[in-house]
């Protein structure tokens, strides 16, 4: 089965075709992130009006590094949240637009379960039950991940997102859009230890997280760094800011894993390419006797494969959806 899948949930437009969930025929991907680095983040008006420029090229390329043509289309998957709302909606409405032309199946995909997907493609002996951490840059969850279809929310964040406070911590070191590949560039020039930063608990819910005081110490050290006078170490800063980010996301993934009896777990998201965090969750693992999956860099971002891997799965389940289907900004991960 030949899935054509479309992601634009930020700023990334994104076209795939995938094979039965687990083969990548192409994966085709245009990048607005030079555009968004001028204004040190992305603006969500100009995402929506990139995607509408480059997604239909796009797709003609996917098809074309397939070698396919649109009758060799068995159905259409698409990102319908969460996200930058009039992105995902230049997606789902390209998306619906083929769909209907082609006469397929139109299957709405979360974006989550999307990045949790992406192993499948990477790990084509990865079947659930599994514990999966996604961490991007606008979500970051602990998910138990009991079928391909079937997924409980075990611990997230209550505030920003790991991704999100990568990114405004790079740009108080003066480093580009996106922050992560930056940041965990800068770290590898120190061993750390120099900055004490704050570990967030949430009462009562021991799995949950919490970034935004993490954010804001880091800001408020190079501030005091300016105002009095003193050179900021910013590899040092950039390394114990991963580290500290690590030690939030690492042993809540252990302890889930503990009480959901999962020992096989994966990682998704942008946010798992980082370094640190991949160490963290290779050792973690192989002191809890957990199976670790973690994703080739290429698949950690944005991306249309995702969307197709998980899109075969929902199609098995019968989730497709009608030309009614709409756009989410906000979607929790099991419904």
């Amino acid at each position: 089965m030949k899935i054509l899948a479309f992601e634009s949930s930020c700023d990334e437009t994104a076209v795939a075709v995938v094979e039965d969930g687990r083969k990548v025929l192409s994966d085709a991907i245009a990048s607005q992130a030079d555009m968004h680095a001028l204004y040190g983040g992305v603006v969500p008006e100009i995402a929506s009006r990139k995607h509408v420029e480059a997604i239909a090229a796009l797709m003609e390329k996917a098809l074309a590094d397939a070698n396919c043509t649109r009758a060799d289309i068995d159905a259409v998957a698409v990102t319908y949240a969460p996200g930058l709302i009039g992105a995902v909606l230049v997606g789902l409405s390209f998306a619906k637009s083929v769909a209907y032309a082609l006469g397929v199946p139109l299957i709405p995909v979360h974006h989550i379960r999307g990045h949790i997907a992406a192993n499948y493609l990477a790990f084509p002996e990865l079947e659930p039950p599994f514990l999966a951490l996604a961490i991007s840059g606008g979500n970051t969850l602990i998910v138990d991940v009991r079928d391909y279809t079937d997924m409980v929310i075990l611990g997230a964040t209550r505030d920003d997102a790991a991704g999100e406070c990568f990114d405004k911590a790079a740009r108080v070191l003066g480093l580009p859009y996106p922050g992560g590949a930056p940041m965990d560039k800068l770290a590898q020039g120190s061993k750390g230890g120099v900055y004490r930063l704050p570990h967030a608990k949430v009462s009562g819910s021991p799995l949950d997280m919490s970034f935004s005081g993490l954010k804001t110490a880091v800001v408020n050290l190079a501030h005091h760094a300016e105002q009095v006078g003193e050179e900021l170490d910013r590899a040092a800063l950039a390394r114990d800011f991963a580290q500290a980010v690590s030690d939030e996301l690492v042993p809540r993934a252990m302890e889930a894993a503990r009480q959901s009896g999962r020992t096989i777990i994966a990682a998704a998201g942008g946010v798992a390419a980082n370094t640190v965090i991949r160490g963290d969750l290779e050792r973690a693992c192989e002191k809890q006797g957990c199976r670790l999956y973690l994703p080739p860099l290429k698949l950690c971002g944005d991306n249309g494969a995702m969307i197709g891997a998980q899109g075969y799965y929902e199609y098995l389940a019968g989730h497709t959806a009608g030309m009614d289907l709409n756009a989410y900004a906000t979607l929790d991960i099991a419904e």
